[in-house]
């Protein structure tokens, strides 16, 4: 296929307490609560969307918020870590903000020449700081309570743990456009051609020794990739049937549409469209301030309104 993926589109992950994560990805690392709705499959739980100013694609992280969801586990065929690029300056100043906040994190030693700093979630999700000689440009939240230049600029990479990395290593480069740019032990790095692409990067981890982990509360979902339209995404559903891939129909998620598939190593893949976006039923200002509901779900709307655990957002009386 001549057409090429230029990076993530969304990170998709799966949290319990909906305030807490609110608290956690807008309040603490300020970032922009850039849609509120629902999971269209399971209607009574929230779908959350938090991105840089309009949810611009390689800055997406979503989450389907289910309150008693039983924790997962970290192993093989999973995605082990989401990583958002940072300014080299910006180290310290994470360092003391997740201190201050009781956040444990660690600053660990240089992956492929940039500083890092680990953490968890309150749900025990991994996400990383890479301080990135390259950031990208994102469009900044005027109301973020980090400074501009400490904010998170999109993702800079996900790091996938996998048994064997072969297959999978495949499938970014004779398909997707990939080239491994990089090797450390049991770390692969592969990015997209598209050297100006928000999460142009993936780290292939191949761990034959490790044991498979469970997707749950404190895990990520799937990965979603970007597709320009909604004709190169069923350019993209031909060719990957084609290589005999099991791959679902296009689905209408309202501010994108999907298709999904399990690489083979055992992560769900999606390919997302970038159109049409989060401004579609919101003005820009107004995003993330009301709940908003696919327009097949609106006549049940106060049933759903009934269900869901009522959220405030961080800041706001």
């Amino acid at each position: 296929m001549d057409k090429k993926i230029s990076g993530l589109h969304h990170v998709t992950a799966i949290a319990t307490d909906p305030q807490r994560n609110l608290d956690f990805y807008a309040g603490l690392l300020g970032l922009r609560f850039v849609k509120r709705t629902v999971n269209f499959d399971d209607p009574g739980s929230y779908h959350f969307y938090f991105g840089d100013a309009r949810g611009t694609p390689g800055t997406i992280l979503t989450f389907f918020p289910w309150p008693g969801a039983r924790r997962g586990s970290r192993g093989t065929g999973q995605i082990e870590a989401t990583a958002f690029a940072i300014a080299p300056s910006s180290i310290n100043y994470w360092l003391e903000r997740l201190r201050k906040q009781n956040v444990p994190a660690e600053k660990t030693s240089a992956r492929f020449g940039e500083e890092a700093i680990r953490f968890a979630d309150p749900d025990g999700l991994l996400v990383e700081l890479i301080a990135s000689n390259s950031v990208p440009s994102v469009e900044h939240w005027s109301d973020s309570p980090v400074p501009l230049e400490h904010s998170l600029r999109g993702f800079h990479s996900v790091s996938a743990a996998l048994e064997g990395y072969e297959r999978t290593a495949s499938l970014l480069t004779d398909s997707f456009g990939y080239r491994l740019i990089d090797q450390s032990g049991h770390r692969f790095r592969f990015a997209s051609q598209n050297d100006a692409a928000k999460g142009r990067i993936i780290d292939l981890l191949c761990l034959p020794d490790g044991h498979a982990g469970r997707v749950a509360a404190g895990s990520v979902h799937h990965i979603a990739f970007r597709a320009r339209d909604q004709n190169e995404q069923l350019e993209w559903r031909e060719h990957l049937v084609g290589l005999g891939y099991n791959v679902t129909p296009v689905i209408d998620r309202t501010y994108f549409h999907s298709i999904y598939f399990r690489e083979p190593g055992g992560v769900l893949f999606e390919i997302a469209t970038d159109p049409p976006g989060f401004t579609l039923d919101e003005q820009m200002e107004e995003l993330g301030n009301s709940l908003r509901l696919p327009p097949w779900m609106e006549s049940a709307r106060s049933q759903i309104e009934r269900i869901l655990p009522p959220i405030k957002l961080p800041g706001k009386e």
